[in-house]
């Protein structure tokens, strides 16, 4: 679960995962961070459970009227209720915007007079790519919804680039890479959570080359730790704050005693937790 405070006048939260004990809190904060905010969207890259979890809370308390996420019939054997509100926000004729590489949206990646691009861009899917068309296919007959994930690259003028890439598998990306590759990212959000399942294939990490990442909460037993590139991990950090800045990325944590060694000490205050460096972009 992520949300990105812009400096424009939006704010955007990319998947949902909170657990009974959270979610007062976290929804509390994200009240809390996009209070000021006229344009307010969801992001949602795939309707896994660990990717929904508490959708109806969310959205019962930020009323979301702007919800992002591909076309698709996905379906579930044991429905619950965050998959029930899922389908009402995905095919809702007002909320629900699909989107595919290349779409523009106002606000999202198209400025005008009124407010400024969000710095959003849709990389994937490719709509007529036929290995995505039997991932669609899969999810419609009550299979994993993985591989129809999207891929999302956040870009701040001067700043950081970011890349979410969901829960994509291996093989799946194995099987499109002569139909797309990934634009360079400073920060790699591993699909799948890190695990081995979910590792990027080698020649699209050349492509992103990115300088940490982020490998998420999964079992230490199935996670991929990326050899040969910086990495943070959540099972140790905890929560992560990126403040990012015309050239720089303070990067701070929950972790009180989680470090690192190849980040730049800039002694900033832990405003946002404990502060273990700056990444220059």
């Amino acid at each position: 679960m992520f949300y990105i405070k812009h400096g424009s006048d939006s704010f955007t939260m990319i998947d949902c995962c909170m657990s009974d004990e959270e979610k007062d809190g976290i929804i509390s904060e994200i009240k809390s961070q996009s209070s000021g905010k006229n344009i307010v969207r969801f992001i949602s890259t795939h309707p896994d459970d660990d990717h929904i979890r508490r959708l109806v809370d969310l959205n019962d308390a930020m009323s979301i009227l702007n919800f992002y996420c591909v076309v698709n019939e996905a379906a579930k054997p044991d429905q619950t209720d965050d998959f029930d509100r899922y389908c009402e926000l995905r095919d809702h004729e007002k909320k629900a915007f699909h989107i595919h590489r290349g779409c523009c949206r106002k606000w999202l990646n198209d400025g005008d007079g009124e407010r400024g691009s969000a710095g959003i861009n849709i990389l994937w899917p490719i709509t007529t790519n036929q290995h995505y068309k039997s991932a669609l296919a899969d999810a419609k007959s009550g299979k994993s919804p993985n591989n129809i994930s999207c891929v999302v690259k956040y870009s701040l003028n001067n700043g950081a680039t970011l890349l979410w890439m969901g829960d994509l598998e291996s093989d799946f990306m194995e099987n499109i890479k002569d139909d797309f590759t990934p634009d360079a990212a400073d920060i790699l959000f591993a699909p799948h959570h890190g695990r081995e399942s979910g590792k990027v294939p080698a020649d699209w990490l050349e492509k992103i080359d990115p300088k940490i990442v982020v490998i998420g909460e999964a079992p230490s037993a199935n996670l991929n730790y990326y050899a040969g590139y910086d990495t943070i991990t959540q099972n140790s950090a905890g929560d992560i704050v990126f403040e990012c800045v015309t050239g720089k990325a303070h990067v701070y944590v929950s972790s009180e005693n989680y470090s690192v060694d190849f980040l730049t000490d800039e002694e900033k205050p832990g405003s946002h937790g404990n502060y273990i460096g700056t990444l220059n972009v």
